[in-house]
């Protein structure tokens, strides 16, 4: 087993300022694309940018996409979110679908930095109650019962239903106003 997940920062799961619970709003900010116009390692991204950037511009109309061209330099792409982060990826002899689908994986990220998490959920206000077991509101004599007992054996009666109990007070309004009495 591999010790890499030791050097990565851990914490919780979390989304940026509750995202996605009234609006989505996409957190990549911009991206830089930086090629050469003439070498090799380019083509990928400058045969992405002739064919799939305008569809890419339309698609994501809160993405600023910026193009930078420098000449005799190795390709890549700058990712810059809401919350300040940066991320660089050099993009040296990729395809163009590669190069569509790196920036397709940059428009769902948030831009928190990848981490381990310490756990699976999390939540900014913890319970004082404590969690919740099937056996939380169980009568605390079971714990110490000889079973079968003939006390908690018996069904638990709670009372007359919610049904019964309507009709209950539907019967004691008519008896106390006869102009509202149904015909018979």
């Amino acid at each position: 087993m591999s010790n890499s997940h030791l050097f990565l920062p851990s914490g919780f799961i979390r989304t940026p300022l509750q995202n996605g619970l009234g609006r989505y709003i996409p957190q990549l900010q911009r991206i830089t694309l930086k090629f050469c116009k003439s070498h090799g390692g380019s083509r990928g991204v400058r045969d992405f940018i002739e064919s799939d950037l305008m569809e890419f511009a339309k698609t994501n109309p809160g993405t600023v996409v910026y193009l930078k061209p420098r000449r005799h330099r190795s390709p890549c792409m700058v990712a810059e979110y809401l919350n300040g982060e940066r991320e660089y990826l050099s993009c040296h002899e990729f395809s163009r679908d590669e190069v569509y689908k790196w920036l397709s994986y940059m428009c769902t990220r948030s831009g928190i930095p990848v981490m381990r998490f310490r756990k699976y959920q999390h939540t900014d206000y913890p319970t004082i109650q404590g969690v919740w077991n099937p056996f939380t509101h169980q009568a605390p004599e079971i714990n110490v019962a000889e079973f079968p007992h003939e006390v908690l054996s018996k069904p638990n009666d709670q009372g007359p239903t919610a049904t019964e109990q309507l009709i209950e007070i539907f019967k004691k309004t008519q008896m106390e106003d006869p102009a509202n009495k149904p015909p018979n």
